[in-house]
């Protein structure tokens, strides 16, 4: 005669899996939950199930209320630089055309709190040819430009642009923003934003934010291109 197989050992997941599939198993055995004995996590003493289940209410609690305290501080830190933004684009506006460039680069260093910003034109109108942003440029920086569908940001790694900065060597991380007349444009200039800590631009950041400074300076600053056939 065959003897029977012996039985597989019952697990810890068998018994969550039980629980789990009877739902009524505490309504039949309700004087169980008083004497189910669970560790605390911080006092690592001996707690009731209710006691333990309200420790997880107030954890998750806490946990929700840290979530809600980042959402209104990063909705605050938006704010503010959404009116940064706004009288960036304001200034822009009512600057004379002989004061665009310097209005849009000192206005990002100071609004924006960028060490270092400058920016270059090309094919500038003959009445701004000889302006410092006009010159210099090489096919190299336009070409860089060209390739430019969203703004670089992360190290410098050594970018002919940086060498327009006033202290090339400070540059430790740049942002790179491709100035067009308008999206899908081909670009006509290069705005450059650095800073000597190498993580203020980094490639994990957004970049919302240098786009519609690429989009609103590049729409300003095409007043001073020459006539377009």
């Amino acid at each position: 005669m065959t003897s029977p197989e012996p039985m597989s050992p019952i697990t810890e997941d068998d018994i969550a899996d039980y629980l789990v599939n009877t739902p009524d198993f505490f309504e039949r055995h309700a004087s169980l939950l008083a004497t189910v004995q669970l560790t605390h996590p911080q006092s690592h003493r001996a707690v009731g199930l209710q006691e333990r289940q309200a420790q997880m209410l107030r954890d998750k609690i806490k946990g929700l209320e840290h979530r809600i305290m980042d959402m209104i501080r990063h909705g605050n830190e938006n704010m503010i630089l959404t009116d940064k933004l706004h009288r960036w684009s304001c200034d822009l506006l009512v600057a004379p055309p002989e004061h665009l460039v310097d209005s849009a680069v000192d206005n990002i260093r100071e609004l924006f709190q960028v060490p270092q910003v400058t920016l270059r034109l090309w094919g500038v109108d003959e009445a701004h040819s000889q302006a410092a942003y006009a010159q210099g440029v090489t096919e190299a920086v336009q070409e860089l430009a060209a390739s430019l569908d969203t703004p670089y940001v992360g190290p410098n790694t050594g970018y002919e642009a940086v060498q327009w900065l006033a202290e090339p060597a400070q540059a430790a991380s740049l942002a790179l923003l491709a100035l067009r007349a308008a999206p899908g444009q081909t670009p006509f200039g290069l705005l450059v934003l650095a800073s000597p800590d190498a993580q203020r631009f980094n490639s994990q950041m957004g970049t919302d934010l240098l786009e519609r400074l690429a989009e609103l300076a590049g729409a300003a600053l095409s007043v001073l291109r020459a006539p377009q056939a």
